[in-house]
């Protein structure tokens, strides 16, 4: 009995060592020294290709912008999009652009904690150094708004968030934007966007048990978005079958008005009206031409690897 009972403490102190090791576990990398100068103007077109007013703003409650978004209710509890204004108790108006790039790219705040993976930071880990410059200079143009973020509603265990490390470890993958050879300018941007900094497949793409991409399932669609919405197939077969064509999907993209003459609503409305009408012709008609895989005759289907 005695020697069960010391197994079973030596189990619990191991236990509790190894919790304690994830916990201690550090993440990421300290970022390098960002040396471009930014651009306003290219970071704000940035900012709305990334989605970054849309989620920032909670347009319902008539919200200032990048204040705050409105709620993300998920199977993990509620989420809250925090402050981006340049309020330095609010907002991120105390951090540096090194803080900024980490957050951007990595996924950790300037304490060094782990965001939730409602932030989509995966999408954003290949900008570059001038795309983080860029960014960061639209956003120390923001008005501060000192309204501070509520917490998040997440209930034991997924508000212990050293737990993200082993989600991270497991699940966290870099965004598949490199240029495919082969494949014309247009194509290569429009992959560059989709899989990046416009994060189709946040919305687009099924999760699993642990609120992770199913990557062999990109862009096929998900039932199960925050709130009970659905997003549909964006993969180039089922995009024609509905009578999607370049011309008709890169205007909606500026418009939200689809070939049936619906309009988009939910997110998918929001994310047109903040983010893709804002964006070029060239971009749209770039994004239109990559989903659709109207580049090289006979088209492909969009992979996983793609």
């Amino acid at each position: 009995m005695k020697r069960m009972i010391g197994t079973g403490v030596a189990a619990v102190a191991a236990g509790v060592a190894a919790l304690a090791a994830v916990a201690a576990w550090p993440i990421g990398k300290p970022p390098a020294e960002i040396m471009p100068e930014g651009d306003v103007q290219r970071g704000a077109y940035l900012a709305r290709a990334s989605g970054c007013i849309a989620c920032h703003t909670n347009f319902e409650a008539g919200g200032p912008p990048l204040a705050g978004g409105a709620p993300l209710e998920t199977d993990f509890g509620v989420f809250h999009p925090p402050n981006l204004t340049t309020d330095p108790d609010a907002g991120i108006g105390s951090w540096s652009i090194r803080d900024f790039a980490r957050a951007v790219r990595q996924g950790i705040s300037p304490d060094g904690e782990p965001y939730y993976p409602t932030f989509t930071y995966p999408f954003y880990a290949s900008f570059s150094d001038q795309d983080i410059a860029d960014l960061w200079a639209a956003f120390r143009t923001v008005a501060p708004v000192d309204e501070p973020t509520p917490e998040h509603e997440v209930a034991f265990p997924f508000d212990q968030r050293w737990g993200l490390k082993l989600w991270r470890a497991a699940y966290l993958r870099t965004p598949a934007t490199a240029p495919k050879e082969g494949r014309s300018d247009a194509w290569n941007r429009g992959k560059e966007l989709v899989r990046g900094a416009a994060h189709c497949g946040a919305c687009h793409t099924d999760r699993n048990f642990a609120g992770a991409r199913v990557l062999e399932a990109v862009l096929s669609g998900s039932d199960d978005l925050p709130g009970g919405g659905k997003a549909p197939s964006i993969r180039p077969d089922a995009l024609r079958t509905e009578g999607w064509t370049v011309s008709s999907l890169a205007y909606a993209l500026r418009t939200g008005i689809t070939p049936a003459g619906d309009a988009f609503g939910g997110s998918m409305g929001e994310v047109v009206a903040q983010g893709t009408a804002f964006l070029s012709q060239a971009d749209r008609e770039a994004m239109a031409i990559y989903l659709l895989d109207n580049d090289l005759s006979g088209g492909v289907q969009v992979a996983a690897g793609d």
